[in-house]
């Protein structure tokens, strides 16, 4: 790449100066980091042990656990570690390959709940298409194809910008490498190129936005219809956890790689930062689990199979939120 031998490491965004804060951050982070680790793994061991689970709703949600650890383990790990030892560095290789991963995982999360949101349309609006129009094979096909989105996705994006031409120093005002950071560091006209690519890529993410917006306002016409209230309770409560994920991952993301310069601050890019790409893979297993009946029994199935000596079986109302 041509600006490889001018630049052999990039200096990331420190939290603070002050030792206590660094460590302070460090726990904190270690906190969240392990949240995620064990919330998205019990998810994807129970769904994979649990054969009750295995229907495409449950399958996507697989698909979702595993991005969102690829994706907070991509940025958090390194800024602990920078926290803890007290520096900001990252290698040259370092910063476009964490760059690379975090924008695959990133990119195809965003396209699986689209995907997800096309799964929730015909379970509510077509149940008597689900089987065919979400077999096994289908499911597969569209998990395939939003993995193998985000990877020719991130590629494009990770080429054209660690091509350019870098003058403006090597200091990143993250604490990991992102585009638009590293777009601020361009000395050239390039710049405009991955600009054109941002572009691009946020007018198809609008596309798949407009498909979910108009897909959840079939999905809350058919659950209205819905005589009983037990059943429109049973629709809302596997429809709002994904709304809420799909709009706070929508709203942070988008504001993050398309504000305004005039309203860039350090303080809110970090901010923003830390909504869309630590914030969700942290809350997400909590947030598909606290309305799921279903997988919360699964879960508590699959503790009391694996710790029988220590944990007794709860009565039918604590699965009852």
């Amino acid at each position: 790449m041509s600006n490889s031998s001018s630049i052999s490491q990039f200096l990331l965004l420190a939290f603070a100066d002050r030792r206590e804060l660094q460590l302070l951050h460090f726990w904190l982070f270690l906190g969240i980091y392990l949240a995620a680790l064990l919330g998205n793994g019990l998810i994807i061991t129970t769904i994979a042990w649990d054969h009750h689970l295995h229907t495409p709703m449950y399958f996507f949600l697989l698909n979702l656990s595993l991005l969102d650890l690829g994706c907070i383990s991509t940025t958090l790990p390194k800024a602990m570690a920078n926290s803890l030892w007290d520096t900001r560095a990252i290698s040259y290789s370092a910063c476009a390959a964490q760059l690379l991963f975090f924008f695959i995982f990133i990119s195809a999360e965003f396209y699986l709940l689209t995907i997800m949101c096309y799964d929730r349309y015909v379970a509510i609006c077509r149940p008597l298409h689900y089987g065919t129009l979400l077999g096994s094979r289908a499911c597969v096909h569209m998990a395939a194809a939003a993995w193998a989105s985000g990877f020719l996705n991130a590629l494009l994006h990770t080429a054209s910008t660690f091509s350019l031409p870098l003058c403006q120093g090597n200091a990143l005002g993250q604490f990991f490498c992102e585009i638009p950071q590293i777009l601020k560091l361009s000395c050239s006209h390039s710049y405009l190129r991955e600009l054109g690519l941002l572009v691009f890529s946020a007018c198809l993410a609008f596309g798949c936005f407009v498909f979910m917006v108009v897909s959840y306002v079939q999905i809350f016409r058919a659950v209205l219809r819905i005589p009983s209230q037990q059943g429109r309770h049973k629709a809302f409560s596997t429809c709002l956890p994904h709304l809420a994920v799909v709009s706070l991952f929508i709203s942070t993301g988008i504001f993050a790689y398309l504000k305004p310069p005039s309203i860039s601050s350090p303080s809110l890019d970090l901010v923003v930062a830390v909504l869309y790409s630590v914030v969700p893979p942290a809350l997400n297993p909590f947030i598909y689990s606290m309305r799921n009946k279903e997988l919360k029994e699964a879960v508590w199935k699959l503790i009391t199979k694996c710790f029988p000596e220590f944990l007794v079986c709860p009565s039918s109302s604590t699965f009852d939120l």
